[in-house]
């Protein structure tokens, strides 16, 4: 098995540990790659994430780097702090056995403590993050007059960042005849950019295709209210109850108010940010790889490069911002050929963002519901009875089905009224709550039955009410000339006048109501 690496180049030193770490044939990336790289050629590797681009460009460069120097003959930078010392762990393990020393070079950490192991170690390999590096190189402290091989890891993430003013200083300060190598997963144009600039001649390998992201993947959306966001993120994860799992968000100041209501619900959680310092990263990823934390929550930025072992499980709490981002999120999951889920959690005016990424990345993105403990389609879930959480503001996330709380209690909606033995009843305190209530209730209350109603007695004030005879009101006053129930149109029409004039002299001047009681009097 170990000519699978020789038969590419690898010497068998390499491929004998390659071996024993139970690496037993390349992937394509590293197939297609290390052979070129072996050829001192610059190179463009844009592969998907979890492919393996790692060992693709540090075989090639532990096996040029001369063992009895004691200079720096070969650079690797990456965006973040946790790739950069991912990619140190990595490359101590495979160049200890032929001799080569390995020190990172990353920003948060000691700036005197660095120097000091510079100086001790004397290392042919830094793996740093560009910052950190450019300020090493500007104090003179750091020496790259004989780096032969220069790699930028995540070269995508590295540009986006705003460090391609230090990349610039740093590749000035190489050797001309070095050779560059760029690893990524998408090719922005800042990329493109770089690679005319700097590179001689590139080569170009492309294994992403159509499909950018792992085929072992499953990819999947659910439609909720953005009121419902935590509700749902929490019968998620307890509904595929996942050994782990990755939740990322887009916006660092929401991310201790997810933290908090995610473990106001029971669960382990822990974020990750770009702003925490080496300290607290470096023990939150060592918490959540030997499973203490069961949640991360996690930027875009934070998690470029994490490699957490048989990861199951991606959540968006936020769509990505656009479909690389998507690709970077999904690559977390999924890695070496392993299966993995992503679920996107969206609002109702989100949905066009998966169908841009669908159509974008070439995958299938599927909504999907939660139902009777299952995740199912739309359709299965209002077949089974559950509600869908799309097309309807009542959705079942962040709702107890109907006559349950939240936490499993009968609502108080669901209790048995207290009624009258025998007897329906429905009070009616005034006209105005009766045209409050909605339609449906308003045409709930019925007529009571003819034996229902009351009867009157035959005292007489009763029995002229029976007549249809109407008392008069207590206080009210009759208008002048005005009979008591007027039969004629003519008697009704002299009454309207006569109420209408009323009207008008109510809210006339003094002066004009003296006059009209004049006029009155003549007539």
């Amino acid at each position: 098995m170990t000519n699978k690496w020789t038969e590419i180049g690898v010497e068998q030193r390499l491929a004998d540990t390659l071996v024993s770490e139970g690496l037993l044939e390349p992937t394509p990336v590293q197939r297609e790659t290390i052979n070129v790289l072996l050829e001192n050629a610059d190179v463009t590797a844009r592969s998907q994430t979890g492919s393996g681009k790692t060992l693709a460009f540090l075989l090639p460069a532990l096996q040029r780097i001369n063992s009895e120097s004691s200079s720096v003959q070969a650079l690797v930078l990456a965006p973040t702090q946790e790739l950069a010392m991912q990619i140190t762990r990595v490359a101590q393990t495979y160049g200890a056995p032929i001799g080569v020393r390995v020190v990172p070079l990353i920003g948060g950490a000691a700036v005197q403590r660095q120097i000091d192991n510079l100086k001790k170690n004397k290392p042919q390999l830094i793996v740093g993050t560009p910052g950190r590096i450019h300020e090493l190189f500007a104090a003179r402290r750091l020496k790259l007059s004989e780096v032969k091989f220069v790699v930028i890891d995540e070269a995508d993430q590295v540009f986006n960042l705003g460090s391609v003013r230090e990349v610039d200083t740093i590749l000035k300060s190489t050797p001309r005849d070095r050779q560059l190598a760029f690893f990524s997963a998408t090719r922005p144009e800042e990329m493109a950019g770089m690679e005319n600039k700097w590179m001689r001649e590139p080569k170009l390998i492309d294994l992403s295709g159509k499909q950018r992201v792992a085929e072992t993947i499953e990819h999947y959306y659910i439609v909720v209210d953005k009121r419902d966001k935590v509700d749902a993120a929490r019968r998620l994860v307890r509904l595929i109850n996942p050994s782990s799992a990755l939740l990322f968000l887009n916006d660092t100041d929401n991310i201790a108010q997810w933290e908090s209501k995610l473990r106001y619900e029971g669960f382990s959680v822990d974020m990750l940010y770009g702003d925490a310092n080496k300290q607290r990263r470096s023990s939150t990823l060592d918490r959540f790889r030997d499973g203490s934390c069961k949640l991360l929550l996690a930027t875009d930025i934070a998690a470029r490069g994490i490699d957490i072992v048989d990861l199951p499980l991606v959540v968006n709490l936020d769509p990505p911002i656009d479909a690389d981002h998507y690709v970077h999120r999904a690559g977390r999951t999924g890695r070496m050929g392993k299966r993995g889920m992503v679920i996107t959690i969206i609002t109702h005016q989100e949905r066009f963002i998966m169908d841009k990424f669908s159509k974008r990345l070439g995958i299938v993105l599927a909504e999907r519901a939660m139902a009777r403990g299952k995740l199912v389609t739309p359709e299965e879930a209002r077949r089974q009875g559950g509600s869908s959480q799309s097309g309807s503001s009542s959705s079942s996330f962040g709702r107890a089905p109907a006559g349950t709380a939240r936490d499993g209690e009968p609502n108080r909606e669901s209790r048995p009224q207290a009624r009258t033995e025998g007897v329906r009843t429905a009070s009616v305190s005034s006209s105005r709550d009766s045209f409050s209530r909605p339609t449906s209730e308003r045409s709930a209350v019925r007529k009571p039955a003819e034996s229902e109603r009351p009867r009157f007695s035959t005292d007489k004030p009763a029995a002229a009410a029976v007549e249809g005879q109407s008392r008069p009101r207590a206080g009210a006053s009759k208008p002048q000339g005005a009979q008591e129930r007027p039969q004629s149109v003519k008697s009704k029409a002299k009454l309207e006048r006569q109420r209408q004039k009323d009207k008008k002299d109510k809210g006339a001047p003094k002066w004009l109501k003296e006059k009209r009681n004049a006029a009155k009097e003549q007539d």
